[in-house]
């Protein structure tokens, strides 16, 4: 299964560059955090793909999900289990304390993990979100091509 995930330059903290993190391995998990259970809850697997995007720009780069954790009812204890095991690969410029503070600030239920191997940059193509929604950040596309311009 292949996956779009869609990055913002800036997500925890102004000086992050997430994508750019992922590309030299700082960065080794995908973090999603939502209010409900959306894409990819229960929808990606170990073995997926996952290409990478900032908004507005093109696709340039994938990886391959090597495992993938969920966490439902988050409340303090979960967050800072969440903080300690995990807040580095998911935010490498952040401190714990600091990654912490802002997960429970974000106030949300839901918390998934996919963890990156074999990340590699692509060749730069457009996607066609028609069908996803507008203000969708994540695509579950079955296979890449489906979407590709």
């Amino acid at each position: 299964m292949d996956h779009v995930a869609i990055l913002r330059k800036s997500k925890i903290s102004k000086d992050d560059n997430l994508l750019q993190d992922i590309l030299d391995g700082k960065k080794t998990i995908e973090s999603r955090w939502y209010v409900n259970k959306i894409a990819p809850w229960n929808k990606i697997c170990t073995g997926d793909t996952i290409y990478f995007k900032e908004s507005g720009c093109s696709v340039t780069a994938k990886a391959v999900v090597s495992k993938v954790l969920q966490f439902e009812d988050l409340n303090e204890a979960i967050i800072q289990e969440i903080s300690i095991l995990y807040a580095k690969g998911i935010a490498p410029k952040l401190s714990i304390l600091d990654f912490e503070k802002w997960a429970l600030s974000a106030s949300k239920r839901y918390c998934i993990l996919a963890f990156l191997k074999d990340v590699v940059p692509v060749s730069a193509f457009d996607i066609d979100k028609m069908g996803f929604g507008i203000s969708s950040a994540w695509l579950v596309v079955g296979d890449i091509k489906n979407v590709m311009k």
